[in-house]
């Protein structure tokens, strides 16, 4: 119940804030328009949770799943990036990613079922990283609601977009060092994709690497995109960190990838976005192993 009380008052100040913005914008309809179908989609919970699987590429094992908050499309809003472009603009970035957050959370538990609910999955949730600098956050508000949903703090994953939004590096890495001393754990997402990427990974040290698509995509053709993957490897081994390859759409990216040793993997050639939570699959040999005879804990 606390919890509700929580996400209510959390719920009313980001309301608050877009009636703010209504008095701001009131001369631009097509804005007021769309914040109107924002304040909707938040107060009908009406954005559709999907979860799409994370794979050991090794022993075929899924160890976790990635949170995508998606709307439905309509003629204010086309696409899920002129969305979410939207909300970027209105500078209630903060409100919303907690909504998300907590929207991801809950509903991960609700559609565990059988013996998945008492296997240790990672969930990795998108949080943009001027959410966790922000003063307002306060991540024992998380911990409390980790503790009802009977979720771990260890199987949560803060996965950092937007690495451009990084400028004081110390800072976060002090902040993170918080965070990471009651559980949680690091993903960078998109790393190979720009410079920021890079400095990102010297400075935060994450737990998990997330390899741009671009990297991915033909890798079995490309000798560039392998030796950049060969030397983003070397620096993982050297900096204690696993890498997950993401964006897999083909079989045969899948096997060389697997082949030069990446630990996970993530894309539509294992495991579609899907409300339902399912299980990875991955071919190995002659056959299809999507791990659902094997007890999966990674602590």
């Amino acid at each position: 119940m606390e919890s509700v009380v929580r996400q209510s008052i959390k719920t009313n100040n980001l309301f608050s804030y877009l009636k703010y913005l209504y008095g701001q914008h009131q001369n631009n309809t097509l804005y007021i328009k769309r914040l109107k179908a924002l304040k909707q989609i938040i107060q009908d919970k009406n954005l559709h949770t999907y979860f799409q699987p994370i794979v050991d590429l090794q022993t075929g094992q899924t160890i976790g799943f990635e949170a995508l908050n998606r709307p439905e499309p309509s003629e204010l809003f086309h696409s899920v990036d002129q969305f979410y472009e939207f909300v970027g603009q209105t500078d209630c970035v903060f409100l919303f990613e907690c909504f998300c957050r907590n929207l991801s959370l809950q509903r991960f538990k609700e559609r565990l079922h059988g013996e998945w609910v008492n296997r240790d999955f990672l969930i990795f949730v998108n949080i943009h990283p001027n959410v966790l600098l922000d003063k307002s956050y306060h991540c024992g508000e998380t911990l409390q609601l980790l503790k009802e949903l009977g979720i771990k703090p260890q199987q949560v994953v803060f996965e950092l977009t937007e690495r451009s939004a990084v400028v004081d590096f110390e800072e976060f890495e002090r902040v993170l060092s918080n965070y990471r001393s009651q559980g949680y754990r690091i993903a960078v997402d998109d790393v190979g994709s720009g410079y920021n990427s890079l400095k990102t990974l010297v400075y935060l040290k994450p737990e998990f690497i997330k390899l741009d698509r671009s990297l991915i995509q033909f890798i079995d053709k490309n000798s560039e995109q392998q030796q950049l993957v060969t030397l983003l490897m070397s620096y993982a081994e050297q900096a204690e960190t696993k890498i997950i390859a993401e964006g897999i759409e083909r079989q045969e990216e899948l096997h060389y990838l697997r082949n030069i040793g990446i630990h996970y993997a993530q894309g539509y050639a294992i495991g579609k976005p899907a409300k339902e939570i399912h299980l990875g699959k991955i071919r190995m040999g002659d056959h299809e192993d999507r791990g659902s005879h094997r007890k999966c804990s990674l602590y």
